[in-house]
């Protein structure tokens, strides 16, 4: 089985695997090629995505059953003691020093506006 997810990807990439794969929802595209036209198609969406993003998602022979692949993604698959994990970097890190921001929680906000 295999997913390809496209986001932001243009609308001929899109005809283009509907020619091998089933359009489930807006940009998800499922089926069952074989690995030689995976290749081939992962090949395609990575020439033909311009600024968007695409994911590729197949079953395989390993632990959990299913490998993937991402291309201009933020988030990455990494190799972690035989399992692929997903990498998702924190753009915004909070020092554990740092007090948490004022009005974060129901209490802060009970104690701005009185007790209700």
């Amino acid at each position: 089985m295999t997913v390809i997810v496209l986001t932001l990807c243009p609308t001929g990439l899109r005809g283009l695997l509907t020619r091998w794969l089933l359009e489930i929802s807006p940009g998800v595209f499922l089926g069952a090629p074989s690995a030689r036209i995976r290749a081939i198609l992962w090949e395609e969406v990575k020439q033909y995505s311009g600024q968007g993003r695409a994911l590729l998602a197949y079953s395989t022979d390993n632990e959990q059953g299913f490998t993937f692949e991402t291309h201009e993604h933020s988030w990455h698959p990494v190799d972690h003691e035989g399992l692929t994990l997903i990498h998702r970097p924190n753009s915004t890190r909070i020092s554990s020093t740092s007090s948490p921001p004022k009005g974060w929680s129901k209490t802060s906000k009970r104690r701005r506006f009185g007790n209700r």
